[in-house]
């Protein structure tokens, strides 16, 4: 690298023209700043762009995840509280600390819940981890963030006679199957989204469900669901592999919120004080089997 070179005089001529002095006292300036650099050699300051390679490491890591074979919606998660971390913390992955870490969990805090922190929290100790042991980074900024304390509320489950209740304000084939299935199954909220009417097992009463981890089990359903499903298949119009699909348009399948929202328009029509919602009744399922 060769020797910087002297702005002394270019220091002064742009010194000079930031000012509105007259020519004459531009001179008597000049002349106190030139005294004043003697003893100096000014230099231009030597910067170098400093390129952040935190997506370029993001984009890598999701490459591995998913050979790994991870679940769609586990990348699509990683991804998800990767990128909005990329992108408030513009910096290389060697340069990123325990505080730069502390400040973005603290600035999420604001709009999220810890159990939503926590989840972030996992996906950047999980990406550091890997930074560390791929030796891109020698210091590991994920070492000192401790879990955020959840305060843990026991969730109520439904009792025989609210259950009945919920039952009983169902008005259409479809919620009567939506309800019943969802109790009866105990299934996830996606798991009842994700289910084709080719999965199920008809003398049975079962079929297979793809759950957390992209790990699949088998599930069973009363008599009752049974009825109520073969009931609403042969009321519904439209056609689709789905088994709950809405009722007017394309025929899709139900996403999660409109599920939520079938489920929840039921429990409007009852009296129970509770918020009634899908993993309400698989928690219930879950209880009264015991």
């Amino acid at each position: 690298m060769g020797e910087n070179k002297n702005c002394n005089e270019e220091v002064i001529i742009k010194i000079l023209g930031k000012t509105d002095l007259n020519l004459t006292d531009q001179l008597k300036l000049r002349g106190v700043i030139e005294e004043v650099l003697y003893l100096y050699d000014v230099t231009t300051k030597e910067t170098s762009l400093i390129v952040s390679d935190l997506y370029e490491k993001i984009h890598y890591y999701i490459a591995i995840k998913r050979l790994d074979g991870l679940s769609q919606r586990t990348l699509d998660n990683y991804i998800n509280v990767l990128t909005c971390f990329s992108d408030k913390i513009n910096k290389p992955v060697s340069s990123i600390n325990t505080a730069d870490i502390r400040m973005y969990l603290a600035w999420k805090s604001k709009t999220i819940k810890n159990t939503s922190l926590n989840t972030i929290r996992s996906v950047l100790k999980s990406f550091f981890n890997w930074l560390q042991r791929e030796e891109y980074i020698q210091k590991n900024p994920m070492d000192k963030i401790n879990t955020i304390k959840v305060s843990k509320r026991l969730r109520e489950a439904l009792t025989d006679e609210e259950l009945e209740l919920l039952r009983s304000a169902c008005i259409t084939d479809r919620e009567k199957a939506l309800v019943e299935f969802a109790y009866s199954t105990g299934c996830r909220l996606s798991e009842i989204r994700d289910v084709n009417v080719e999965d199920i097992n008809w003398s049975e009463m079962s079929l297979r469900v793809i759950g957390k981890g992209d790990k699949e089990r088998k599930v069973y359903f009363s008599v009752k669901a049974k009825l109520l499903l073969k009931n609403y298949l042969q009321s519904r119009k439209g056609e689709s592999n789905a088994l709950f699909i809405a009722t007017k348009g394309s025929f899709a399948r139900l996403g999660n919120r409109s599920i939520q929202k079938e489920i929840s328009n039921v429990a409007s029509r009852t009296k129970i004080n509770k918020a009634i919602y899908p993993h309400l009744l698989r928690h219930t399922f879950a209880t009264l089997k015991l």
